[in-house]
């Protein structure tokens, strides 16, 4: 085991006060990860405190400009009005995320299994758990995805694979919501007649559908991700990612069930969004819209230019929710309500956090 005390060095993304990707994952060694992850308090850490302050900054100045280009927005509208229903209508919004986390558990065993590892759910839950806590919860850089590699390739021994798992569950749930999309709009043909926010739902469908397939082809394709076959340092990873995706082609069946159960979780994820506008007082909104425009707000907010995708949510459901006749302040308030219950549900996690840094302690 490395030095605890002893700075992990990260990439670009680490570097720029982004959360580090999966590419961050792989330039480091499994040992680095751990030590990542189990000591967030490393003098790394507190190089980068400054990244926390200002993509904070950058989510209240898009707060700002909602302010500014929307004048008209009664502030006050935010909050919900308190009733019995709009508690049901929350409480059940949160169930819904809560059992989102559970399926996208059940993703990630279905990629394990196909890769060859049998993880129980009663292992996979928690971690799973765990990981959105850090990721929504804790002032970090480091990723929930890092803890789950790093934690899970301790208890199997399997670090290439678990940390290939790991991509590839990704990869296949960010291949869906393009998908989710097109039907929305298929199937709902005055979606299509939005002028801007229909062009952008498009756009952002299309060029993460084939962003994602030409990663999944370079890494499968010999001359491409086979390159990388090594047993030392990150290429190990990088060639795990490339068998990995070899053995999915040889499984369709396993391949589909995988699809499929990405696409449970992320309709879990609309009508979760639904129930919020039902406790917001904008029910008639229908499923078919947050089919159509809730996978590009999803995508949308991962980008690295906030906090937990804050500002960047709530612009998205405004520019796309606006056109539909919902106000202004409801579709902000839609995307901040959706933010506290993603964080209520994540707080889930903590116990299996903390419980298992004292595991890790125990046996280092």
């Amino acid at each position: 085991m490395n030095d605890p005390h002893r700075p992990t060095t990260f990439g670009p993304s680490d570097a720029d006060g982004a959360e580090p990707g999966l590419g961050d994952i792989a330039s480091v060694s499994v040992e680095g990860l751990i030590d990542a992850v189990e000591t967030a308090g490393t003098k790394s850490e507190r190089r980068h405190r400054w990244a926390l302050p200002l993509r904070l900054a950058v989510s209240l100045l898009m707060l700002g400009v909602l302010w500014w280009k929307f004048p008209e927005i009664n502030w006050g509208d935010l909050v919900p009005a308190w009733n019995l229903n709009t508690i049901l209508w929350l409480l059940a919004a949160t169930a819904m995320t809560f059992l989102g986390i559970v399926l996208s558990a059940v993703r990630w065993q279905s990629v394990l299994r196909a890769l060859g590892l049998r993880e129980r759910l009663r292992l996979l839950v928690p971690l799973y758990f765990a990981g959105q806590f850090v990721s929504n919860v804790l002032p970090t850089t480091i990723g929930g995805d890092v803890l789950r590699v790093s934690r899970l390739s301790k208890a199997n021994g399997e670090p290439e694979t678990t940390f290939a798992s790991v991509a590839l569950e990704r990869l296949t749930g960010w291949l869906v919501l393009p998908l989710i999309t097109f039907f929305g709009l298929a199937i709902n043909p005055g979606l299509r007649q939005l002028g801007r926010a229909t062009l952008l739902a498009l756009a952002v469908a299309i060029v993460t559908l084939v962003a994602l397939v030409v990663v999944l082809l370079a890494a499968n394709h010999p001359r491409l991700g086979g390159r990388f076959a090594s047993t030392d340092g990150w290429r190990r990873f990088v060639d795990a990612i490339h068998r990995s995706i070899t053995e999915l082609r040889r499984q369709p069946l396993a391949a589909l069930s995988i699809l499929v159960a990405g696409l449970v979780y992320q309709v879990a994820l609309c009508i979760a969004a639904l129930m919020v506008a039902a406790a917001l007082g904008f029910s008639w909104l229908g499923l078919t819209a947050l089919l159509a425009f809730y996978p590009a707000v999803l995508i949308l907010q991962v980008l690295p230019i906030g906090i937990a995708g804050l500002g960047v949510r709530e612009s998205a459901f405004v520019l796309f929710l606006v056109p539909l006749g919902v106000p202004a302040e409801k579709a902000v308030a839609l995307g901040l309500v959706l933010y506290v219950i993603n964080v209520v549900a994540s707080l889930f996690g903590a116990p299996a956090f903390a419980v298992g840094g004292q595991k890790t302690a125990v046996t280092a």
